[in-house]
């Protein structure tokens, strides 16, 4: 059942949250205090205003906690001023000094909005954004779990923060809006992968996120849209969730698993040498004529340069429910850049077979926005 179709009432959580209360009362009476041996220091803020929204480049270094939030706007609702509000509450929170925090201190915050297709195509249908997300294989997803018309992603290192700031954006949103479906991740800490490139290692065991637009010229070019005017600054999302089948892959030999990513688990080095920021040498053969990155392995079939297709930056947070799993992001300025790659990617990339997707969806993610041009003025007046 989804999230939509059952959610506590307001009498169960406040009695939940009591129940945790008086456990804690209860928990300091028997047991002394614990002594705090190390100074907190507060996490630096992110400014939510500018030319772009904070959550896809920065921080320069991802949050470990995501929760994504997907949801309906109701027929009839005023677009434009629902967007004002919530850019207005995200600033607000970012900053601190909203009451709906409960006390919690922001430290690195970021909230990033996007509207889905169907908003997009009622201001313009040959606008970015205004195609939906095409059905592929090895997918499970029920009707609650594709698509939707509002993208609420929140990142923080503090993971109580997402609950409290999905909550007051929600309330914000009021009956406006109907949730569709929601998903929290983690990401592990990340590995250096080149001088100004890291990335985490994800449930597979493998470094994931390598391959991407990292400088700003590769930003410029693959990641944000250049215009036309309205959508200037934003970029298109694609979310998907996936369940992993880890019992199978952990089955393998680590050469096996290797041979299915086409890098060593180790090093994240390409099968065909070098370190983990090399490009993989896709022509590289053994003296008896064999590929060292095999032909189905993930890195051969999602190459840019194989499919023909720009640049995609890529982040991936580990799930835990109700299978372990994957709740996979992409920013690129062209849809088409992830639809033909995980095109390429279905007729034979070994690392499909170990995958189910259970929910996806893509948003314009909004250009950014100040207190003189409230969020998503530009393409709702």
């Amino acid at each position: 059942m989804s999230r939509a179709e059952h959610r506590p009432s307001r009498r169960a959580f406040i009695g939940a949250g009591g129940a945790v209360a008086a456990t804690g009362l209860t928990a300091g009476c028997e047991s002394p205090p614990v002594r705090q041996d190390r100074p907190s220091f507060p996490t630096p803020g992110v400014s939510p205003t500018g030319r772009h929204q904070a959550g896809v480049t920065l921080p320069r270094t991802a949050q470990p906690n995501l929760l994504a939030v997907v949801a309906d706007v109701e027929g009839g609702v005023a677009v434009g001023p629902l967007l004002a509000e919530l850019g207005e509450s995200v600033r607000t929170l970012t900053a601190g000094t909203d009451p709906r925090l409960l006390g919690l201190a922001p430290g690195d915050l970021t909230v990033t909005i996007g509207v889905g297709p169907r908003l997009v195509r009622g201001v313009g249908p040959a606008l970015p954004g205004a195609a939906d997300l095409p059905r592929f294989s090895r997918e499970r997803i029920e009707p609650l779990s594709r698509g939707g018309d509002l993208l609420v992603q929140i990142c923080a290192a503090d993971p109580l923060l997402l609950p409290v700031v999905a909550a007051a954006l929600l309330g914000q949103a009021g009956d406006r809006v109907r949730e569709r479906w929601r998903q929290s991740g983690r990401r592990g800490p990340d590995v250096r992968v080149a001088e100004d490139v890291s990335a985490p290692r994800n449930l597979l065991g493998f470094v994931d996120g390598i391959v991407g637009p990292h400088t700003t010229a590769e930003q410029r070019r693959h990641l944000w849209l250049a215009g036309p005017a309205p959508v200037a600054g934003g970029t298109i999302a694609v979310l998907r969730r996936m369940e992993l089948d880890l019992p199978r892959f952990a089955a393998l030999s680590v050469a096996e698993q290797e041979a299915v990513l086409g890098r060593r688990r180790a090093t994240s080095a390409p099968l065909s040498g070098g370190t983990a920021a090399s490009d993989p040498d896709l022509g590289a053969k053994t003296p008896d004529g064999r590929y060292l990155i095999p032909a189905d392995a993930h890195v051969r079939r999602s190459h840019p340069g194989v499919v023909g297709v720009g640049l995609m930056l890529r982040r991936s947070y580990s799930t835990d429910g109700p299978a372990p799993g994957l709740l996979f992001i992409s920013f690129q300025n062209d849809l088409r850049t992830f639809t033909k790659t995980l095109a390429h990617m279905d007729g034979s990339d070994a690392l499909l077979d170990f995958t189910t997707t259970t929910a996806g969806a893509t948003f314009l993610i909004l250009p950014g926005f100040d207190r003189q041009r409230p969020l998503g003025a530009g393409l709702f007046r």
